[in-house]
């Protein structure tokens, strides 16, 4: 059967989109991306304040698509199952699944509690697999899907102390490969992106932290990374977007670092 060939169009008109961890960073740029494409778009976080102020910025892009903000905990089985219904019955069936929730935990491995490394796994996997799972059908049922897990560099290259983070980045990444595998005859592409050095939320934090200025941090922080620099969440956003549109028609199972150069692992 001779596949349908997509010019590079990065619009979205009509698709349904989901993203976990939405309400700020990579998540917030990504759901802007896919509004201003011409998606209709669920964010969900767990803070309604964070969630509002998100929806506003989405809004001013929008134009006339849908877009919701959802407030649930998808570390449990009944909050994924929550934020999942809930995207559905604002937008319809869920044609872009995001699974962008996560924080960066490190610690030396002996330190780590059990209860810690559970927390790490519910947020960063198994909320991955239970909205996966859930969304899947109705993608299978369609013939079109597209899910991205967002990851980091350390799912590929994990570095001592990384634990439990870089465990559970690797899990997705094995994740991303299975459901490639099974997606892929009824058109469900499966993706991961990989954070390397990006402007996010997590560094604001570990600036002020630091009783830094931002701008001097991110500076800092860039003169590790080959192009000198950390990497914009809107640039981020600008691959997602290219996964999650029909430009990225043959692209399935692939695990790509988004880090200027800064990953040893290909």
């Amino acid at each position: 059967m001779k596949a349908k060939v997509h010019a590079m169009n990065l619009d979205m008109p009509g698709r349904t989109a989901l993203i976990t961890g939405g309400s700020k960073g990579i998540g917030l740029a990504i759901a802007k991306a896919f509004a201003a494409a011409g998606a209709h778009v669920a964010m969900v976080a767990r803070d309604q304040a964070d969630l509002d102020a998100a929806l506003a910025a989405v809004r001013e892009v929008a134009e006339d698509r849908k877009t919701v903000a959802l407030s649930a905990d998808i570390r449990s089985a009944e909050g994924c199952a929550m934020a999942h219904t809930q995207a559905v019955e604002a937008l319809g069936p869920i044609d872009v699944l995001v699974n962008n929730a996560g924080t960066s935990r490190r610690a030396p491995f002996a330190d780590i509690t059990d209860a810690q490394w559970q927390e790490d796994l519910d947020l960063k996997l198994f909320a991955a697999i239970r909205l996966a799972r859930a969304a899947m059908l109705d993608m299978r049922a369609r013939r079109w899907g597209r899910i991205i897990n967002v990851l980091n560099t350390g799912a590929k290259a994990p570095p001592g102390g990384g634990a439990p983070t870089a465990v559970s980045r690797a899990a997705g990444m094995a994740l991303t490969k299975v459901l490639a595998g099974e997606g892929a005859p009824d058109n469900v592409l499966v993706n991961a992106l990989l954070v390397g050095r990006i402007e996010s939320d997590q560094w604001v934090k570990r600036a002020a932290a630091a009783g830094k200025e931002l701008q001097a941090f991110y500076d800092e922080m860039g003169q590790i990374v080959p192009m000198g620099r950390v990497g914009t969440a809107q640039e981020f956003a600008n691959m997602a977007l290219f996964l999650a549109s029909d430009a990225g028609s043959y692209v399935t199972g692939t695990a790509i670092n988004v880090d200027g150069g800064m990953c040893p692992v290909v």
